[in-house]
């Protein structure tokens, strides 16, 4: 049997169920759901720009729809894709696309890649990978999958909303393992976390950050971010969301609605939680934690014990993205398309700027020392520094 690469060694419509996996009950925004009308966003006042920023670039990919799609950064490249199956990737210094391609069917997730291999997950439940803009395979899954594969060390991660987690050959697509865990009448519509550190897959499971070993799907350790707790299967949802954040052998999560915390990877044990309403992840350098709570509270938390930090309260009811730490600053984007920067040692703005007004897509990302934001009707920008 040929030996398996290092991990790493390769670049880098709700409804209720009780029966099946294939028909989990799907949560989309829970935070969002009332019968009220929502209130009214904060007035921003003037911008007293303080960092300047210019827009360096903006292409297009078609819209993402209700598709639960994150930008893959990939050195000086970035790898987005929209809902139609267009997948597509563009050099983050010039704005200009490398190459493009279609899969031929609706996207539900993505977009996951090593540098060769590229992974999506249909909307009829397909995993898809693609070389070089070619699709290479497509393996049909047991249920949907909202997480983005994570493609490493010559193999392919899969999470499916009925808590199964398989690995995949990312040449020829056969199956290597799947780890089956207890599902859950609900999951997220949304993006959650799988990815690796050094030699241990890290996955977000049940509101748990677990490490398995990647070659056989084998359980190392669990370490509770949250717990479920109340009544109904409502209050009682838990699940760890996308993005986590990780300095060092330190990795911290969201579980949603409910607390953020942190862990100590290398040494397998759980540093802190505090309790935070938050529905989107979190962001952190070596001082602290970044998030945004549902309510448009921009939070930092200390890194080494959860106690709160500062708080900015500009954004109420803006409908945030999770957060980028880029330099001295603490980046978040909003449901208008503005982008916001932060001074990430006190909370004080530094700036803000438009993209479209389909709104923010989802946390922003840097590449090539630009900064590269995504918004829902697909427009694709770039920023750097004035």
């Amino acid at each position: 049997m040929q030996q398996r690469p290092h991990f790493f060694r390769s670049r880098l419509a709700p409804r209720w169920a009780r029966h099946t996996a294939l028909a989990l009950a799907l949560v989309a925004g829970l935070s969002a759901c009332s019968s009220s009308k929502p209130p009214k966003p904060a007035e921003l006042g003037p911008n007293v720009v303080l960092l300047p920023v210019r827009q360096v670039w903006h292409t297009s990919i078609p819209a993402l729809k209700n598709a639960s799609i994150a930008p893959q950064v990939l050195g000086q490249d970035v790898v987005v894709a929209g809902a139609d199956g267009t997948v597509v990737s563009v050099n983050a210094a010039s704005g200009r696309e490398n190459w493009r391609a279609q899969v031929g069917s609706s996207l539900q997730s993505g977009v996951g890649s090593d540098g060769r291999y590229v992974a999506v997950v249909t909307a009829s439940n397909a995993l898809t990978v693609l070389e070089q803009g070619r699709t290479l395979w497509s393996k049909p899954l047991a249920a949907a999958s909202y997480t983005a594969p994570l493609v490493a060390g010559g193999r392919v991660f899969v999470q499916t909303a009925d808590r199964h987690l398989s690995a995949y050959d990312a040449q020829d697509g056969s199956l290597l393992w799947t780890h089956r865990r207890e599902s859950e009448p609900l999951v997220l519509r949304q993006q959650g976390i799988l990815r690796a550190h050094g030699n241990l897959l890290l996955a977000g499971l049940s509101g748990r950050l677990v490490a398995l070993n990647p070659d056989n799907g084998a359980v190392i350790w669990e370490a509770p971010i949250a717990a479920p707790r109340g009544t109904n299967d409502v209050e009682r949802l838990v699940d760890l969301v996308a993005p986590s954040a990780r300095d060092g052998d330190v990795v911290c999560a969201r579980a949603f609605q409910s607390s953020i915390g942190c862990v100590d990877v290398a040494q397998a044990r759980l540093l802190w939680t505090t309790p935070a309403k938050g529905s989107v992840g979190v962001a952190a350098d070596a001082e602290r934690v970044f998030g945004t709570e549902s309510n448009g509270i921009v939070q930092a938390w200390n890194r080494t014990d959860g106690r709160k930090d500062w708080s900015n309260q500009r954004l109420q009811h803006r409908q945030l993205s999770a957060p980028l730490v880029l330099g001295r600053s603490v980046i978040v984007g909003d449901s208008t398309g503005l982008v916001h920067m932060f001074s990430k040692q006190d909370g004080s703005p530094l700036n803000r700027f438009p993209t479209d007004s389909s709104g923010v897509a989802t946390a922003p990302v840097v590449a090539a020392d630009t900064l590269v934001v995504l918004t829902r009707n697909g427009g694709l920008y770039g920023f750097r520094p004035d």
